[in-house]
């Protein structure tokens, strides 16, 4: 069963407690945004900071049976090839202090000039990510509002200039990657061959880039060598629109306990074990009667993991589970999670999955070596059909994937990606070539490759 938001605090509450008792690359990311300390000690009044990705990657998926292809098999944001170059990520922010006026004042702010989910739907050229402002006045009790990252997921909390692979797992970007459906009627947009005829990505809204506009209680406090922090969070439950579009707010719980070997910054050595879950309401209109007459569906969210790190091996892995809005594909945007469009009850859904990936920095060398394992299954309380020649099927879905990269780090503000990703997914329900299958089948290896620089 999904947990509802008290079987999470509860489910908080006891992996805390185990993590207490006698027994760390694990970053501490609710610290590195707000509560910064600049060089001496002292935080800087204005830091200009940023990082570029520029990447190409290489999809050798085969089409369906009537040639045309699937976004699974084309490359984002733009899905229009199997092959492209492309600046994924060009960021620019400022953060600092209010010293000398008042020193426990942080500011952040960060815009994506880049070309991703959060700029390509409605063909932005930059977008405001971050601007948030961290109060540290009180002991034990740091204030944060404005729009940041929420707590949450490893992949999606950390630093994307220090993620270890160039892709985000299935499970990621299925489940936690929030896309939000348009609020006026889209066509469907149905497979295409190359060249298309338009792009697949037909969405008017930046993903939700793991990204609320809220208020947050936080802090980490020290017992031994275990560093524990916690983080509480209301927020819209909008993404990046600024704005909330009904009486609801999101809720964010969040916990880890890390023991630090030592380091700092993102690649902080230590074991960190995490937990957290998300609560909350959106609203769908999934009727194509002309009238705006959404409803409201509960989406939740919530995982566990470990983190670990010490030179030259690094190991994590997490699980997730969600329930509610789950999203089945960029077909027919308007009703991205309706029953009618791609099957399945996306709308009260679940679906869970996990991830195993580990590292090896080669010694006396600037390599580094990647292998993850990631598995996500959509849609797995979906209804089988009663009647008709697919009696008995569901819509549920399956995807894994295997990545192998690695990494040259030319120094510690630039480095190359190179990797391979071997993916799979299938309908369970539905035999080889029949149904969703269809598009599935085929679906290969991608290739890609990524250069990262920070400034």
């Amino acid at each position: 069963m999904i947990p509802s938001k008290h079987k999470i605090l509860l489910m908080i509450a006891t992996i805390t407690g185990c993590l207490l008792a006698p027994s760390a690359h694990s970053a501490n990311w609710l610290m590195l945004q707000g509560t910064e300390e600049g060089k001496k000690g002292e935080t800087e009044r204005v830091r200009i900071w940023g990082f570029i990705q520029a990447q190409y990657q290489y999809d050798t998926s085969d089409p369906n049976s009537d040639g045309a292809y699937v976004p699974p098999k084309l490359i984002g944001p733009n899905l229009t090839s199997q092959s492209a170059f492309n600046v994924n990520r060009a960021r620019l922010g400022a953060r600092g202090t209010g010293f000398p006026l008042d020193p426990k004042v942080n500011y952040f702010l960060l815009a994506e000039f880049g070309n991703n989910g959060i700029t390509a739907p409605d063909n932005r050229s930059a977008t405001l990510t971050d601007a948030s402002v961290t109060l540290n006045h009180i002991p034990g009790a740091r204030i944060r509002v404005g729009q940041f990252k929420y707590p949450g997921a490893e992949e999606g909390l950390q630093a994307i200039h220090v993620f270890d692979y160039i892709n985000f797992t299935a499970v990621t970007n299925q489940l936690l990657l929030e896309r939000f459906p348009n609020a006026n009627y889209t066509a469907n947009v149905p497979a295409q061959t190359l060249p298309p005829e338009q792009s697949l990505n037909a969405f008017n809204k930046s993903v939700g880039a793991f990204r609320d506009t809220g208020i947050q209680v936080f802090d980490t406090f020290k017992v031994s060598n275990w560093e524990h922090s916690y983080a509480v969070m209301m927020g819209n439950g909008n993404g990046l629109n600024f704005s909330d579009v009904d009486d609801n707010k999101d809720v964010y719980l969040y916990w880890s306990s890390e023991l630090v070997f030592g380091g700092k910054g993102g690649r902080r050595e230590g074991m960190k074990l995490f937990a957290w879950g998300q609560d909350g309401k959106r609203l769908l209109d999934n009727t194509d009667d002309g009238i705006h007459n959404p409803q409201e569906f509960d989406r939740e969210r919530a995982g566990l993991g470990i983190k670990y790190l010490k030179k030259p091996f690094r190991v994590s892995a997490e699980y997730m589970q969600g329930k509610g809005m789950i999203f089945v594909g960029p077909d027919k945007p308007t009703f991205d999670i309706n029953p009618a469009v791609a099957g399945g009850n996306g709308e009260d859904g679940k679906a869970d999955g996990y991830y195993v990936e580990g590292g090896w920095y080669i010694p006396n060398t600037k390599w580094e070596i990647d292998l993850r394992y990631d598995v996500y299954n959509r849609l797995t309380d979906d209804v089988a059909f009663t009647g008709g020649p697919n009696i008995g099927r569901t819509f549920e879905f399956k995807y894994s994937g295997i990545t192998l990269g690695t990494q040259y780090h030319f120094n510690k503000k630039t480095r190359v990606n190179a990797e391979a990703a071997f993916n799979q997914a299938e309908a369970v329900d539905w035999p080889g070539g029949a149904g969703p299958n269809d598009n599935l089948d085929g679906i290969d290896t991608r290739y890609a490759i990524q250069v990262t620089h920070i400034f």
